[in-house]
């Protein structure tokens, strides 16, 4: 997530035991389950890799976010209450002061804004009340998670401020359609920053 190993990357679990300090059991463990959430392969007889920033598997997850996604946002504006106002307000206050890089954690966003974006994101459709499509939601977010980072990296210039405050005017200003629109946008600029050949890492 740090951006420690490039796109296409070897993960060789002795080298990463020897990293960390622990048990070459302990990482292969690691690896599959990075493998299950989509966040690593499994090379047949070529142990295990950072999956590529071209994998058809980011548009495919893309796609399945922007069809499920402005849904979950619609059904929590026809739904939400006053405290789901209140934590999408509060949730959008945290993420737009928190810093998206610092130096010390590397060229990729700081787990703190990684946090913060993730519960705004998710805040917007928990006033839709349904817990089977919010556990949806959160694996297609743990699956995307690669994407999202490679995205931000390749396209700095993008304006991920202004997106996230558009879609909180439209998610408490009740315009169902605009924050749809809105979210499936944002969206689909994630996916678009990883289909050229830019190598930005």
């Amino acid at each position: 997530m740090r951006g420690d190993h490039a796109p296409g990357d070897a993960l060789k679990p002795q080298d990463l035991a020897k990293e960390h300090g622990v048990s070459l059991a302990v990482v292969r463990e690691a690896l599959v389950r990075l493998v299950g959430e989509g966040l690593a392969d499994r090379l047949p007889n070529r142990g295990f890799a950072v999956p590529a920033y071209s994998d058809r598997r980011w548009q495919d997850i893309a796609e399945a976010r922007r069809t499920i996604e402005p849904v979950l946002l619609r059904m929590s504006i026809e739904r939400g209450d006053l405290d789901w106002e209140t934590r999408v307000r509060a949730t959008h206050h945290r993420l737009s002061r928190t810093p998206a890089r610092v130096p010390e954690e590397g060229k990729h966003y700081s787990e703190a804004w990684a946090e913060a974006h993730r519960i705004f994101h998710r805040t917007l459709l928990e006033g839709c009340g349904n817990p089977v499509l919010l556990q949806t939601f959160d694996r297609m977010w743990t699956a995307s998670e690669l994407a999202r980072r490679w995205s931000g990296l390749r396209n700095p210039d993008r304006d991920g401020e202004d997106e996230h405050r558009r879609l909180e005017e439209a998610a408490l200003a009740r315009d169902a359609d605009t924050a749809a629109a809105t979210l499936a946008r944002h969206l689909t600029l994630t996916a678009a920053g990883l289909t050229d050949d830019n190598t930005a890492y």
